[in-house]
């Protein structure tokens, strides 16, 4: 076999090796992608039951279940998203602040296996930040 055609046989199977890797490596992420949705973007366009998903928003209606158990829900102003979360929360975590929670969706309702609240007054993530100005409860001066 002349040195072209070795060289196009290299070139071949090394430009299929990659085209594999690529597919075997992007089905890996999208098992382990976790979108960001609001609780207008739930309302509108639900995720699928059994997916995991981050909800970001602002805190209401916190109800202490039992020591390590609370149910609240998530809002932007406009929908809201009920939560259910069993471990200890953070320090910060109270009504009226900023969180997102990651979890499970069933249907409506979040399982939530994180909590992330605000760190200190001026933080909030940039997704909630959006989705709140979205649904026009962001105040400017706030950051």
């Amino acid at each position: 076999m002349k040195p072209k055609h070795q060289r196009l046989i290299f070139i071949g199977v090394s430009v299929v090796l990659l085209c594999i890797s690529v597919i075997v490596t992007l089905r890996a992420f999208r098992d382990n992608l976790v979108f960001f949705y609001s609780p207008s973007d739930i309302a509108t366009h639900a995720p699928d039951a059994g997916k995991n998903v981050r909800v970001g928003g602002l805190v209401e209606d916190v109800k202490h279940i039992d020591a390590d158990a609370i149910e609240f829900a998530i809002t932007d102003g406009k929908a809201k998203v009920s939560v259910s979360y069993k471990g200890l929360v953070p320090n910060l975590f109270r009504e009226g602040q900023g969180v997102v929670a990651e979890g499970v969706f069933d249907g409506g309702h979040l399982q939530a296996k994180t909590i992330l609240a605000k760190h200190d007054e001026r933080y909030m993530p940039r997704d909630v930040v959006d989705a709140l100005k979205r649904s026009g409860r962001w105040k400017e001066g706030e950051k």
